[in-house]
């Protein structure tokens, strides 16, 4: 599968959530879609950023906006990571990285001066009609949201 470009319908997928039931694209046509990647469940950035889309979860509701998290963590440990940061949205499971490929968050990173392949915290705004609109990359958590918000509400003016 090709990597989703800015400005293109993305590809229909499927995934494993934590709402135990397999998440299409096309279930949800007519919706704002955010996914955000974020490299592990319960570490400190991650957790940060999953409380502030919580936070924003009505607005982002109100502005026809459904929120989906994308790490490689197990839809097990994604459960119990929403279930304790009361997440109002579906975690996704991707262990075998096909969402991750699509778009293109699997980068090398340094960790203590030694390199691996991780998830590049990354966040993508897809618009009702299923194309990419907008895509944030090396995402800094603090402010991050707003920014996200603020695009998800311009999509219905």
């Amino acid at each position: 599968m090709n990597t989703v470009e800015l400005n293109q319908t993305v590809p229909e997928f499927s995934c494993a959530t934590t709402a135990d039931e397999a998440l299409t694209l096309s279930s949800l046509k007519g919706k704002n879609i955010v996914i955000y990647f974020y490299p592990k469940d319960n570490t400190p950035g991650c957790t940060q950023e999953g409380q502030d889309f919580r936070d924003t979860y009505s607005e982002f509701q109100a502005a026809n906006t459904e929120i989906f998290g994308v790490s490689r963590d197990s839809v097990r440990v994604h459960t119990g990571f929403k279930t304790k940061h009361s997440f109002p949205f579906e975690l996704i499971s991707d262990p075998n990285e096909a969402l991750c490929k699509l778009f293109d968050v699997i980068k090398l990173k340094k960790l203590y001066g030694k390199e691996h392949m991780g998830i590049e915290r990354s966040t993508f705004l897809i618009n009702a009609d299923g194309v990419l609109v907008q895509q944030w990359r090396k995402v800094k958590v603090k402010e991050h949201v707003a920014e996200v918000l603020a695009a998800a509400k311009a999509l219905n003016s």
